[in-house]
């Protein structure tokens, strides 16, 4: 049975989907790209952008799991059951499984762009028709007993992940997710982090500059929210080579975020990758 489960592991493979891909529409002026799904092999979560027209509407609907908006570009208002909130870029909203949700671009102007995950490998949505009062709530954040969470850009807390990458979380457990947390980073030039490894699969996605992928002796050059899986247990590191910052939106299928450091030799593939358990770990400690 061991066995078997190696050989699954190792049948699994990173995966880079382009961001400005062939997108699927939805309803009118909305339309979505999926990145990270079943269908590249995750398990337990999936990503993927929308894209709003000015004035369009995702109209009200329900997940059977957690889902985290991040907004990338633009301004977005989601009414959860009524609380109507306005997001500001990188601000991200939690909806719990069987909540109602409606997202919508109140601009006359300019598109909006927001990055969609999902505490399913199988994304779905079902349509609700129930009509709720509207309670304006702008900037502001849930009340205590609303089951929905803001964690606003602004607001969150700023840690240097390595020298020259600071990093924020914007949806975790902590915060009321359950199956997936996520956040951004931000590298400046000539910045990284080191080799790791993760215990759940990953999903990163190039919201800011160009950066390098290194993925088991494996590299890739991604920019405009192309999209890299990373399945579990498998070394890789980001690299900013270039001389402007670049920045990420990661996403893991687990609760809370964890990093095992390894020797970086996994990385570039002069190391042959023996698996986790036999791994020369970089240190003694899990960032």
């Amino acid at each position: 049975m061991a066995t078997a489960r190696h050989e699954e592991k190792e049948l699994r493979r990173e995966s880079i989907r382009p961001g400005q891909g062939e997108p699927v529409s939805l309803a009118a002026g909305v339309a979505l790209r999926e990145f990270v799904s079943q269908a590249c092999q995750a398990r337990g979560f999936s990503t993927g952008t929308a894209t709003l027209e000015p004035g369009a509407v995702l109209p009200y609907h329900t997940h059977s799991f957690s889902e985290a908006i991040t907004l990338l570009q633009g301004v977005a208002q989601v009414a959860v059951e009524g609380r109507t909130y306005q997001l500001q870029p990188f601000d991200c909203l939690h909806v719990p499984a069987g909540v109602a949700h409606e997202v919508s671009n109140p601009s006359a102007k300019s598109p909006m762009l927001a990055l969609w995950a999902f505490a399913s490998a199988t994304p779905s949505r079902d349509l609700v028709e129930t009509r709720f009062t509207v309670q304006p709530r702008g900037q502001s954040n849930p009340k205590p007993g609303d089951p929905e969470s803001i964690v606003r850009f602004a607001e969150a807390e700023v840690y240097e992940l390595s020298a020259g990458a600071d990093f924020r979380d914007l949806f975790a457990g902590r915060f009321g997710s359950v199956g997936i947390c996520g956040g951004y980073g931000k590298f400046r030039p000539g910045s990284s982090l080191p080799c790791h490894v993760h215990e759940y699969d990953e999903s990163i996605t190039i919201v800011e500059g160009q950066a390098t992928c290194l993925v088991q002796g494996n590299r890739y050059q991604l920019s405009d929210c192309d999209t890299a899986f990373v399945p579990e247990g498998r070394p890789h590191r980001f690299i900013n080579q270039t001389d402007v910052p670049m920045a990420m939106i990661w996403v893991y299928a687990g609760t809370e975020p964890g990093r095992a450091l390894v020797e970086s030799s996994y990385c570039d593939g002069t190391l042959a990758w023996p698996g986790r358990e036999l791994a020369i770990p970089l240190a003694e400690k899990t960032v």
